[in-house]
């Protein structure tokens, strides 16, 4: 994901989260419906998530140190973790409770105008906060389905702004069909409902989105397509001859770590290897550009090298002499 194109989709999430939660406040103030009043604590924690992500981009922009050799680009996954455990908790939870309290002490609706004109302006502006977010998701997502998108995206903001903006315009849509009941109904317990209904869809999203990020915190492999590319760059059919194992690894959603154990000819000169070596890399980064930080170890194959099991970790699990 291009860091213009998520921070466009993330500023506009913001701009109509900010105004959409001014909105429902004042609706709230005049009607005391706690929809709206739940519905105006998600729009605060949008906000502040959406505040988060920028943070998050921001941070992981910083220049690699002794100390983190590998740079920042994790920074994104962890901001964007944060989010979800804001949506679940200050979202999802606070709206739980806020629907028990109204269905175990409803009030009747006042200046009922406030909030069904606020929810139609509101579902309005995030109609157009999801357009820009889809209309920059389209660009990266290709053929892929999008919940094939949402589950493989190694950028965490696109992702994370679709879910928010897609279980706003849910809850928007059972605010007013919460508000719309009870006015209908003369029951306030409606209103309670659509409340209730709103924190489990923020919890539901959220477990998603904590779900995703923690792999992507946890370290995920490059995909299967830039998998393909790496392995037909690494291969020259002269001095490198296969490739013995390989492993990829995100160190950012635009940094990417390959190390591999490649065969070389067993009669090649320690100069010739080194240069197959150089070229090869610059293969690598030529098919797969964030492939930046690179590790070939050359070798002669043989079962040996391969080892038992090529799947797992380089070096085999630890002996039980070795565990700690």
């Amino acid at each position: 994901m291009s860091a213009s194109g998520g921070t466009k989709a993330i500023v506009a999430a913001l701009v109509a989260n900010l105004a959409i939660a001014v909105a429902k406040f004042v609706a709230f103030v005049f009607s005391g419906s706690s929809s709206m009043l739940a519905e105006s604590v998600h729009s605060v924690a949008d906000s502040g998530n959406q505040a988060l992500l920028l943070v998050g981009g921001k941070k992981a922009q910083r220049k690699a140190t002794p100390e983190h050799p590998f740079g920042y680009g994790r920074e994104r996954y962890i901001y964007a973790f944060l989010v979800s455990i804001v949506l679940f908790s200050v979202g999802g939870m606070f709206a739980l409770y806020e629907g028990y309290e109204k269905i175990k002490h409803p009030h009747e609706l006042e200046h009922w105008y406030w909030p069904v004109g606020v929810l139609v302006f509101a579902i309005i502006a995030e109609s157009f906060s999801f357009r820009t977010a889809i209309k920059e998701s389209n660009a990266l997502r290709g053929r892929r389905s999008w919940k094939e998108f949402v589950r493989h995206a190694k950028a965490p903001e696109l992702p994370v702004v679709l879910l928010e903006d897609l279980g706003a315009l849910v809850g928007l849509i059972l605010a007013l069909g919460g508000v719309g009941l009870a006015l209908a109904t003369g029951d306030s317990v409606w209103d309670g409902i659509g409340t209730l209904c709103i924190g489990v869809l923020l919890i539901l999203i959220a477990l998603v989105l904590a779900a995703e990020t923690k792999s992507l915190l946890l370290g995920e492999a490059a995909g299967a397509e830039e998998t393909r590319k790496i392995e037909a760059a690494v291969v020259d059919g002269d001095t490198v001859t296969r490739i013995i194992h390989m492993r990829t690894l995100h160190l950012g959603p635009e940094e990417l770590l390959v190390a591999a154990k490649i065969a070389v000819r067993h009669d090649e000169t320690a100069a010739e290897i080194a240069t197959a070596i150089d070229a090869a890399e610059v293969r690598i980064r030529d098919a797969v550009p964030i492939a930046r930080v690179i590790y070939l170890e050359p070798d002669i194959y043989s079962e040996a090298a391969k080892g038992s099991d090529p799947e797992a970790s380089p070096g085999g699990p630890a002996q039980p002499d070795e565990a700690h």
